[in-house]
């Protein structure tokens, strides 16, 4: 996996090698920092189901003020850990847990952006972003990006969310939804 912007631009990391685990590509990572741009400095951001790690340390990179990763798999978590170390990313923090486990506890502070690239067809989206709203995950004002197969159609989202942006990139559907009106770190991306 390649960063693609910000301050480790162009530097690689190890991704293990495991069924389902898929980084986000760097076309679609491109365009959501392009959408994220004017709100990612300094921002906290949740990055759920992390994987490879694509989107939180590109996050990071571009400025995150702060940066929690969350993965299920040990072999994986570890290896993102090492990937943290590597950079001297000291804004990231990696838990290794299940994502609806870690949503169910009260936050220690709501996120200004939270990404939810659950793997594909295992029913966990709808339950995670359940868990974010009901929560108190979410800043006014936050960004959820979302990241499901192409045939899925976006899930529903709460009556006081909307959706700010849609694209499909081969069998990929990806979105980007804000929280309740404007907010410091939700202002509307400009492309």
């Amino acid at each position: 996996m390649r960063l693609i912007g910000g301050r480790w631009r162009g530097r690689r990391l190890p991704v293990l090698a495991q069924p389902g685990l898929r980084p986000t590509s760097d076309r679609i990572r491109e365009t959501l920092f392009n959408w994220l741009a004017p709100s990612i400095e300094g921002c906290r951001v949740l990055d759920c189901f992390a994987g490879s790690g694509a989107l939180g340390l590109e996050a990071a990179s571009r400025g995150a003020g702060s940066v929690t990763m969350i993965e299920r798999n040990a072999a994986v978590a570890d290896r993102l850990k090492a990937n943290v170390r590597e950079l001297g990313a000291d804004q990231v923090s990696v838990y290794r847990a299940d994502v609806l486990a870690w949503l169910a506890r009260a936050p220690l502070a709501p996120v200004d952006c939270c990404f939810l690239d659950p793997p594909f067809g295992a029913g966990l989206l709808a339950p995670a972003l359940q868990r974010l709203d009901a929560g108190g995950w979410l800043t006014v004002g936050a960004l959820v990006y979302i990241e499901t197969d192409r045939a899925t159609p976006l899930p529903q989202v709460p009556g006081h969310w909307r959706w700010l942006r849609e694209k499909q990139a081969g069998q990929v559907r990806y979105a980007l939804a804000r929280v309740g009106p404007e907010g410091a770190c939700g202002r509307a991306p400009d492309g």
